[in-house]
């Protein structure tokens, strides 16, 4: 069924490119919205565009921010010499409302995906070689939080073997996470233990 309104129309094909949303929901969250007060829709929509005008990429681990420097790497309360190398920036809000881990992070911005034509020159691991080579850097250890899939894994396994030459602790999250889950969807329960059980998977050579 279709309204009568092109412009409804319009907002429900809109709607319908988000994901998880399919029609039937594109066409309720429409009709909400055309129940909702003029000035509330304004605040919606200027809060949208405010969104994609002010919000940026950090500059030192690449999560969401409004700053050139996010809140977590600014804080100095933040164990700097961990850090948590994960896929998406949604992966840090499912990490902090546990509450567990109070390093900082590394955003990758997805993981090796030769299907999807996604290889490491297409990811943010440059910028994390130079972290942990830093003169000043003092990461002993990073936990990779990458999902548990094979693209996950895939990536895993290229972080380990390119950071081997570096004197740090390598670590993984426990397999608490379920085998295909994206980390994001991961309840907090279980996040917590995967951060508290994370295997190490890759030492510090001795000298």
């Amino acid at each position: 069924m279709q309204f009568a309104s092109e412009s409804v129309e319009i907002l429900i094909e809109q709607f319908s490119k988000l994901p998880t949303i399919g029609r039937k929901s594109a066409q309720r969250l429409a009709a909400h919205i055309l129940k909702m007060p003029k000035e509330d829709v304004a605040r919606l929509a200027n809060a949208l565009l405010e969104m994609k005008e002010r919000v940026r990429a950090c500059d030192i681990c690449g999560n969401v921010t409004d700053a050139e420097i996010c809140i977590i790497c600014n804080s100095t309360k933040r164990e700097s010499g961990i850090v948590c190398v994960v896929q998406d920036a949604e992966d840090i809000v499912a990490l902090e409302r546990t509450g567990e881990y109070r390093g900082r992070y590394h955003v990758l911005g997805g993981v090796i995906s030769p299907l999807d034509g996604i290889g490491p020159d297409d990811l943010n691991i440059r910028t994390l070689i130079e972290r942990v080579g830093a003169s000043d850097s003092d990461i002993t250890e990073l936990i990779l939080a990458v999902s548990p899939t094979v693209e996950g894994d895939t990536t895993a396994l290229y972080l380990t073997q390119l950071l081997e030459p570096f004197p740090i602790k390598i670590t993984r999250l426990a397999r608490g996470i379920p085998v295909g889950l994206t980390l994001s969807y991961a309840d907090e329960a279980t996040l917590s233990r995967a951060i508290a059980g994370r295997n190490t998977i890759s030492k510090p050579r001795e000298e």
